[in-house]
């Protein structure tokens, strides 16, 4: 399945221009991965709190395609595509309507919180980041 999820462009995103801010486009896809993860009953915060495991971002990748305005509605869809003992990849396309803005290819680093070292994916969160693998139906 893919995770898909719906925010509003507000001024504070914008440019002088009226354009969303390029960076901006990395904190709506933090949005969406965190909700995408407390949908499949695995948040971050349970995460850190159990086990004193976080994921970091290691890599990311943007390709711009179509600026996004103030007051568009966009969609956020992550799946997943690359599952790792102590990483994965992700693709997040943000869309408004039929048009795609921007499609973000990131890469998660799992590590312990205290020492900022690699560290294997807890089994709980493991099986729930499996489930955002795209499907045919997706």
């Amino acid at each position: 399945m893919k995770h898909k999820i719906g925010f509003r462009v507000y001024y504070e995103d914008t440019d002088a221009g009226g354009i969303v801010y390029h960076a901006r486009y990395l904190a709506f896809a933090e949005r969406a991965r965190t909700e995408a993860m407390r949908e499949l009953s695995a948040s971050a915060q349970e995460m850190l709190a159990e086990t004193g495991l976080a994921f970091v971002v290691r890599r990311v990748n943007a390709e711009y395609r179509r600026p996004l305005r103030l007051d568009d509605w966009m969609e956020v869809e992550t799946s997943l595509l690359e599952l790792r003992a102590a990483r994965c990849r992700l693709r997040q396309d943000i869309t408004c309507g039929e048009m795609l803005a921007v499609t973000l290819n990131i890469e998660l680093a799992c590590i312990a919180q205290e020492s900022g070292r690699p560290a294997r994916i807890p089994p709980r969160w493991h099986v729930s980041l499996n489930r955002l693998v795209a499907t045919s139906e997706d």
